[in-house]
């Protein structure tokens, strides 16, 4: 099964970048950063979830960032599906973080149960099948509205129509340029219909 082992962010300073995300979130070799320049305007059409076990710890994970000079573009709230808030890296990057729980259970800790990328396309049923075509597993499917692939590495991948994508995340929907991401995972490298660049991982390529 095709898998999505880590994510790479290129960014303007990546030592810059290093620090905050070491500060906030400590999310080891599943996010790696890269020097680039590339113009990017807007929207850069994804966002990264960080899932966790319950709102504590979406509050104390939301701080940490907004304390190492995150943006807030939603604050923590409750919801009918749970509890989160959204945030804007300072190398634009847009994280959400997220439970279903509504309640606590214990203390507040920074722990990170999953990570999702969702990604945001024009056409969601053509894009699962280009990415079915490119060996993943549908977990979820909404017809044109979303789908959700099956995780067989650290980070859960998504579609979701682009407009609805940025509404959620707070940010109007128009951007053009580089989206600033690689997806890192067990595949020979593409890009995807919406200009999404995968490579072949370093976990991959040693296996």
């Amino acid at each position: 099964m095709t898998s999505l082992d880590n994510i790479t962010l290129e960014v303007a300073d990546p030592a810059a970048a290093q620090r905050f995300y070491t500060t906030a979130f400590g999310l080891g070799d599943r996010l790696r950063l890269r020097a680039s320049h590339e113009p990017s305007d807007g929207f850069r059409g994804f966002t990264l979830s960080l899932i966790v076990s319950q709102p504590a710890d979406v509050d104390a994970l939301a701080g940490a960032a907004l304390e190492a000079g995150a943006e807030s573009l939603k604050p923590a709230t409750k919801s009918l599906w749970g509890y989160g808030a959204v945030v804007r890296a300072p190398d634009g990057t847009i994280w959400k973080v997220a439970t279903q729980a509504k309640k606590n259970s214990g203390p507040a800790s920074r722990r990170i149960d999953s990570i999702v990328l969702l990604l945001g396309v024009a056409d969601v049923a053509a894009s699962k099948r280009f990415y079915v075509s490119r060996g993943l597993t549908v977990r979820k499917s909404f017809g044109r509205v979303y789908a959700e692939f099956a995780a067989s590495g650290p980070i859960t991948l998504g579609l979701y129509r682009r407009r609805a994508l940025a509404k959620d995340a707070g940010v109007p929907p128009e951007g053009s340029g580089s989206h600033r991401i690689v997806v890192g995972g067990s595949v020979e490298p593409f890009v995807d219909p919406d200009g999404f660049a995968w490579e072949t991982s370093a976990l991959a390529a040693k296996s």
